[in-house]
């Protein structure tokens, strides 16, 4: 945890009951508790914020793409958009003529 052995904590634990004296020192644990939770939770959806935008960034590029190959072929006649997606010329690869 953090680099900390048992020594160290124990030497942290006996200092902190020394500054804060035995009665306060279970209100501040809670305090650390509560604010150790806080920030995990403030992590939590910063780290979900992120992915989310990543997502739509993500999807707003797929549909860029997508519109961009809508404009080039509607730009193109039918006839090279038939021979594009049959492959003209693949035949010759085979050996089919």
């Amino acid at each position: 945890m953090f680099g900390l052995g048992v020594p160290e904590l124990i030497v942290i634990f006996i200092i902190a009951l020394v500054v804060f004296g035995p009665k306060k020192l279970p209100d501040l644990g809670k305090s650390l508790g509560r604010g150790i939770a806080e920030f995990k939770r403030a992590t939590s959806e910063v780290k979900e914020s992120i992915e989310t935008e990543m997502r739509q960034a993500e999807r707003s590029l797929e549909l860029e793409k997508i519109d961009e190959r809508m404009k080039t072929s509607e730009a193109k006649p039918a006839e090279e958009q038939d021979k594009e997606r049959k492959g003209d010329g693949d035949d010759k690869v085979y050996g089919n003529s």
